[in-house]
Order: C-alpha cells, then structure tokens, then sequence
C-alpha cells in the first residue's frame, strides 16, 4: 500500500507567504551611467505593515465627488480615486516626492490630460542636475510614462512611470507617478475638473 503525502496550508502559512510576496521589491530597472535612471538609494527601513495600504472614504476628504476624487496619501504612499457617482473605487500604489521640501499638500484638480506626455525638467530640477537633457519626446526614456494628469500647480503631474522600482517609495521631484497598467486606467476613468487632494 502506497501512502500518499498531503501537504496542509495554514492560514498563518499563507498569510505569512502572501506578506513576503507583497513586501520583496519590485524589479529594478537600472541602467548604469544612465542620469535619469540612476542606482536606487537605500532608504530607512520601512516597517511593511499590509494593513496601512487600506480602502478608505471619501467623506473625510472631500464634500462630494463631483467630476470624480484622486486623495493621494503621501505617507502611505496610495492613491484612491472615487468615480462622480461613487460606483468605482480604485486603489494604487504610489512614489511620492524625495523630501519634505518638494512634496506639496493641499487641493488642486486635473486641468489637462495628456497619453504619451514629453518630459522638460523645471527649472529648479536643471539646477540641481545640470547633466539631465532639455526634453525628452514621449517613448520608453520619459520619466513621465505612458500617461500624466496635469494639475493645477504648476510642474505638478500624477503620472505613470517606466521605471517601476520608484513605486512604493520617496523618488519623485514633486510628481506621484503610478505604474503604467495603473496610470492608464486612471487616465481613462479621471476627467478634467477631477479634484485631487494630497495629504
């Protein structure tokens, strides 16, 4: 008689495997002596709790959802989005701005939307990094991905990016970029006038 091996998962197994996959890094996709893709810089340990990437209202953040609500939380590093009528919720990973002194909070809204967007640094990020080029045309080298959101702050965006290791992490000059896939559902489900709050 040939007994069989049968292998039981437990719940905290499962969990406890589902927690490393959602926490290992995302792959990195650096190109050496490249300016615009440089090495990924260590951060400070960030405790991976899954439960702070969570669902949340709109009712705290804003009084209605009139042409639709983007809340991007800078801490948690998430982007909701809340359709006009409020029967799509979405719910994105996002990078957010390298320091304190480039992120902005506060409301602003979608003024123009843009597939394919091309990319200029500001000038204050020409300052900083004299060696980064003028323009770069719309393609897989933008920084600005597949699709941006213009805001009403000037060289504000919520873009996607082709570099997905900035996901999840302080890497931005003051943009939040999304993954490509995410960006363009965003983009095809955002409008002008959308409002957006970042917190």
């Amino acid at each position: 008689m040939v007994k069989k091996s049968i292998t039981h998962t437990t719940r905290r197994g499962f969990v406890a495997g589902v927690s490393a996959l959602v926490a290992s890094p995302a792959i990195a996709q650096y190109t050496p002596g490249d300016p615009l893709r440089p090495a990924p810089e260590d951060e400070p340990a960030v405790r991976r709790n899954i439960s702070g990437f969570r669902a949340l209202d709109w009712q705290p953040y804003f009084s209605n959802t009139k042409n639709g609500a983007i809340l991007v939380d800078t801490v948690s590093r998430a982007l909701h989005y809340w359709s006009d009528d409020q029967s799509v919720y979405k719910l994105y990973p996002s990078s957010v701005p390298l320091t304190e002194e480039l992120t902005r909070r506060g409301r602003t809204s979608v003024i123009r939307k843009v597939e394919g967007p091309s990319w200029s640094p500001t000038p204050s990020m020409k300052k900083r990094n004299p060696e980064w080029p003028d323009y770069i045309p719309p393609g897989p080298d933008n920084p600005l991905g597949t699709h941006a959101l213009y805001l009403s702050w000037k060289y504000y965006r919520i873009h996607g990016t082709h570099d997905t290791r900035k996901i999840g992490r302080r890497s931005s000059n003051g943009c939040i970029g999304l993954f490509n896939n995410d960006i363009a559902e965003l983009f095809s489900m955002a409008k002008v006038g959308t409002q957006v709050l970042l917190i």
